[in-house]
């Protein structure tokens, strides 16, 4: 647990969240300021300011989590699909508690997560690709 991280409050039951889903390495809450009805936050239960590097058995179960919860969502609010997001660094705002945003959608939500597209020739792609797996 880190020292002022509210969502390792959350973690030790001290933090103010309205919880849907819980085990040994995770937690799901309802974020508190939802971008739809049933806006969902998972997070491991330790300490970790970037899912995507965080050990293997770490990431495993948050990413079961976001299944089960997603689960329990389609059946408690019927919705036309999900968005499921991760960011980290700069980009996640105030919090550096790892998590993953899980978002029942509906074609009238208001919601706009699109990305704005480039092409990708073959020859950049193989550049690319081969970079990448000489580091993994």
């Amino acid at each position: 647990m880190e020292a002022d991280c509210p969502f390792c409050e959350i973690v030790a039951g001290r933090g103010d969240a309205a919880e849907v889903y819980r085990t040994d390495e995770t937690v799901a809450f309802l974020d508190a300021n939802p971008a739809v009805d049933g806006h969902t936050l998972v997070i491991p239960t330790s300490h970790h300011t970037e899912i995507a590097t965080a050990p293997e058995p770490t990431r495993q179960a948050v990413f079961d989590a976001v299944g089960h919860v997603s689960d329990a969502l389609e059946q408690a609010l019927d919705p036309d699909g999900f968005s499921v997001f991760h960011t980290s660094g700069p980009l996640v705002g105030r919090i550096d508690h790892a998590h993953v945003h899980v978002l029942p959608r509906s074609g009238d939500d208001g919601i706009s997560l699109s990305l704005e597209r480039d092409s990708l020739e073959a020859e950049q792609a193989e550049t690319l690709a081969a970079r990448i797996r000489s580091n993994s």
